[in-house]
């Protein structure tokens, strides 16, 4: 008596089903998450502005225009990153009084020269001020 120990056709073909329906669940959840991984470079940029507006605020006191990235000792090295390029970040206000430092920093993807930069979220800003305690923030604009 022989035994038959191969797959059928119709076996295999379930198996492949499977795995098809595994991939296309997977990838999208993949995607979010190398976004995730690329916007840590821009979140760790932003945060060197932000050190950098408060050591500027120490040294000066109280400032009520928004520097210039030069003016508070930022260069385009310090901004180049594999994802993001120097154009994309933005000091929208900055404030200094009485000891508290007021800031908006923003990264828009769109705006980085560099191939790979992530699609979502399509922005990211960075917030300190009363309204958050002075605590500093980050916030997503979502595209689409």
């Amino acid at each position: 008596m022989k035994s038959n120990r191969a797959f059928t056709v119709v076996e295999l073909m379930v198996v492949v089903l499977i795995v098809g329906i595994l991939a296309t669940v997977a990838v999208p959840l993949m995607s979010e998450r190398i976004d995730s991984s690329k916007w840590s470079e821009g979140k760790a940029a932003m945060g060197t502005i932000a050190s950098a507006l408060r050591v500027y605020a120490a040294e000066k006191g109280a400032f009520t225009s928004t520097p210039s990235f030069s003016t508070i000792g930022i260069t385009d090295n310090d901004l180049d990153g594999t994802y993001f390029s120097p154009e994309a970040y933005g000091i929208a206000s900055a404030s200094a009084a009485n000891g508290q430092v007021s800031f908006v920093i923003t990264c828009t993807a769109a705006n980085s020269t560099r191939s790979g930069k992530p699609t979502n979220p399509a922005t990211m800003t960075l917030t300190s001020n009363a309204a958050n305690g002075y605590v500093a923030t980050f916030a997503e604009g979502r595209s689409g």
